[in-house]
């Protein structure tokens, strides 16, 4: 399954801007500019959670944004903004993020920061 949405206004929700994004099973992609293009893409597997917010003038609208942590380096938050449909785009990358990590069996780690000293604290 494929969604191709466009950045809206919160007006209307009318398709002004040039940037698309582009949602497949394997990864995100952000295209953005009329002139000068630029491409961001972002594998399922990296997106680690994802945020729905919607204002009061997005839900008038029938839009709303929605952020992807990723475990990426470049883009450690990856926003769509203005989407229509973005309850079920957030759903389908929530699922299709799980299934590309469980297909490359990678495992979502988290990097605790503790001293040695704390360490043998807990020993004793």
């Amino acid at each position: 399954m494929q969604y191709v949405e466009r950045k809206r206004t919160k007006f209307l929700g009318l398709p002004l801007s040039f940037t698309k994004y582009t949602i497949n099973d394997d990864k995100l992609t952000i295209t953005s500019g009329f002139l000068s293009i630029t491409e961001d893409d972002a594998f399922m597997y990296k997106i680690q959670d994802v945020r729905l917010t919607r204002s009061l003038l997005e839900r008038i609208s029938g839009i709303g944004t929605i952020i992807c942590f990723t475990g990426d380096t470049t883009h450690p938050e990856l926003k769509l903004l203005h989407i229509k449909h973005s309850s079920e785009i957030k759903e389908f990358i929530m699922n299709a993020s799980e299934e590309s990590r469980r297909k490359r069996r990678t495992m979502h780690n988290l990097d605790i920061d503790v001293q040695e000293s704390e360490i043998n604290d807990l020993d004793v």
